[in-house]
């Protein structure tokens, strides 16, 4: 029996207190792309995200809106749940943090935390922020505001339970010594290390908030939303049964910069007090801005996925994210600058492509093959190489490296001049390039590729399928790809 390399990739779960916007948009389709790049590899693929329900956050917006938080969470859910669709993410699990199989978990885990002796009761006193759902020190604050929205703050005096975050100081240097990829990309590590390394305090992990898991412990309590939240990398897995067994570590957090600390550090930690394995790799993406800000619901400069992939549809929308932001770093969107990538590298370049070697086979009536000519312009694994160290963006380039080549290739060749067994030649070589070109562009063009594939008059082909063969298709000329934008 063959057993098949397993991959699991998550991202954040999402907080439910207002429709999504394009920054959640742009972790999602990374992800995606990154799930059908491991599954065009013949692994075994597991594709988690979900959404954050419980926390004053989310009760604070329930409130304003005039509804009950379980009404109100079950309404915004399902519009990020119909976003991902339209935006063709393909998750294999979909969690919430409202579900019972999520919230025993959690109690779960705490409960082991507290019996292996790393939660406390305690009295805390420090600035919250509720849009955040963060603590924050006096010396963290920023003209006495938060940090990070630049919202006030409030000032919070309780009876609560502690984790110790301090007792794992040691544990998490050690781990970040022997397991280098875990903080990624590499130019955030040393933020997180000098962090670490300046001392680590206890954190308190309830509240009194009715809206969140019951604390096992004290019923007065709820657990605080970020331990709530972080636990659905396992819950999803149903720990400790037989699927986490199958998936976990996983091998991939995909998050945005912004959380870094609670994934690379609280959640280490609260894993390292149940006895389970931390994750692989945490890789923090940059913000998504616009004119320079970030995109955020609490700063009101929000931009609406589907409206964008409705207007210039969801592939070409994926594939700006994806080219235009060296992935790790932070990028600005523009819709000018969408148009451009749009009427340049999708329409001129692929569509264009596409349309002109389907004319010409459509209308040959002799033997397509002949002598490989275009395969070796295909650097396979330089573009392999960059998916595996996570740099999207220039696993696009190489792809589009090639897909110039096969311009190129039809400029050189002339087929229009040519008759008989050269025209069928140059025919099989396009004809191939094209079916691979389906192949490496389906993670991130899912629906193009498909639709070249049925113009091809093939099914859809894997990595190991890369490679000029006996052309075996029928061709269906249909429309083109993509439309100009004027």
């Amino acid at each position: 029996m063959i057993k098949f390399k397993k991959f699991y990739v998550t991202t954040g779960i999402d907080y439910v207190n207002a429709p999504p916007h394009v920054g959640h948009a742009y972790e999602k389709i990374c992800a995606d792309i990154i799930a059908r790049w491991h599954r065009l590899k013949g692994e075994n693929v597991f594709f988690l995200t979900g959404t954050d329900e419980h926390g004053e956050k989310v009760e604070e917006a329930a409130k304003i809106s005039g509804k009950e938080p379980e009404e109100f969470v079950e309404e915004i859910t399902s519009t990020f749940k119909e976003t991902w669709k339209i935006l063709n993410i393909s998750y294999d699990d979909f969690i919430r943090t409202t579900e019972k199989r999520h919230e025993e978990i959690v109690a779960k885990l705490v409960k082991k935390n507290f019996d292996n002796g790393d939660v406390y009761k305690g009295e805390y006193e420090g600035w919250f922020c509720v849009p955040c759902e963060t603590f924050w020190t006096e010396l963290q604050l920023k003209n006495g505001k938060c940090p990070t929205c630049g919202r006030k703050v409030q000032k919070l005096k309780e009876e609560a339970y502690f984790f110790k975050l301090s007792k794992y100081q040691e544990k998490l240097l050690n781990f970040y010594e022997k397991n280098p990829e875990f903080l990624s990309p590499s130019f955030r590590a040393n933020e997180i290390i000098n962090r670490v390394k300046a001392g680590l305090k206890d954190i308190c992990i309830t509240r009194s908030s009715k809206w969140g898991v019951p604390f096992p412990i004290d019923n007065r309590f709820t657990i605080y939303v970020w331990v709530d939240a972080l636990v659905n990398y396992i819950s999803a897995l149903d720990w400790p049964e037989e699927k986490f067994k199958k998936f976990w570590p996983a091998d991939l957090h995909l998050i945005g910069k912004e959380i870094n600390w609670f994934h690379t550090v609280i959640w280490p930690a609260i894993l390292f007090s149940a006895g389970i394995e931390p994750p692989k790799k945490v890789f923090c993406h940059g913000w998504l801005t616009a004119e320079k800000q970030k995109i955020s619901k609490s700063l009101g400069n929000v931009i609406d996925p589907v409206y964008l992939a409705k207007k210039y549809s969801t592939d070409s929308l994926r594939y700006f994210l994806v080219k235009e932001i060296p992935f790790g770093e932070d990028g600005d969107f523009s819709e000018n600058s969408l148009i451009a990538r749009i009427n340049g590298e999708l329409v001129a370049d692929l569509g264009n492509l596409v349309y002109r070697v389907l004319s010409l086979a459509e209308k040959f009536d002799g033997e397509i093959e002949g002598k490989v000519e275009l395969e070796k312009k295909l650097d396979l694994r330089k573009i392999e190489e960059s998916m595996e160290k996570l740099e999207l963006h220039n696993a696009l380039n190489g792809i589009w490296n090639f897909i110039r080549a096969t311009n190129k290739y039809v400029n050189e060749k002339e087929p229009w001049k040519l008759k008989g067994k050269e025209l069928g030649e140059v025919i099989y070589n396009l004809l191939e390039a094209l079916r691979v070109i389906a192949i490496l562009v389906s993670p991130s063009l899912p629906s193009s590729a498909e639709k070249i594939n049925q113009q091809l008059g093939v099914k859809a082909g894997l990595l190991k399928d890369c490679k000029f063969k006996k052309f075996e298709g029928k061709i269906k000329k249909g429309e083109y790809l993509f439309r100009k934008v004027e």
